[in-house]
């Protein structure tokens, strides 16, 4: 049986990314910077996904170019280690999760962006 955020659509989530920097004094650019560099999406074709409400399992199987480098991506979101997350699709998910976590934190982008 399927989780139940793969269905639900990023746009839906999106605006809590956002806040949840912006309240942290990021900004909404560092965001999808960040979705960005996790996904191969240009703004463009992120644009166009949240507009299109593409659920979250949909969004990461056609993303354009998932970035190697999210292998690097370690630490526990919701409690769980994010790279002992043997399913793909909720492993992208927490990735995600745990990059706005460190954004929110106030770590620098080119830490989070693992560079």
């Amino acid at each position: 049986m399927k989780h139940r955020i793969y269905s639900v659509s990023v746009a839906s989530v999106y605006p809590h990314y956002v806040a949840k920097a912006e309240k942290k004094g990021r900004t909404k650019a560092e965001v999808d910077e960040i979705i960005c560099w996790l996904t191969g999406h240009s703004r463009q074709s992120l644009d166009d996904q949240l507009a299109e409400k593409t659920n979250f399992e949909d969004f990461f199987a056609q993303a354009p170019q998932m970035n190697p480098s999210r292998s690097l991506i370690t630490g526990v979101v919701c409690g769980v280690r994010v790279e002992d997350i043997q399913e793909t699709t909720m492993r992208e998910i927490r990735y995600l999760d745990k990059l706005i976590d460190e954004l929110a934190k106030g770590k620098v982008m080119e830490k989070i962006l693992r560079k």
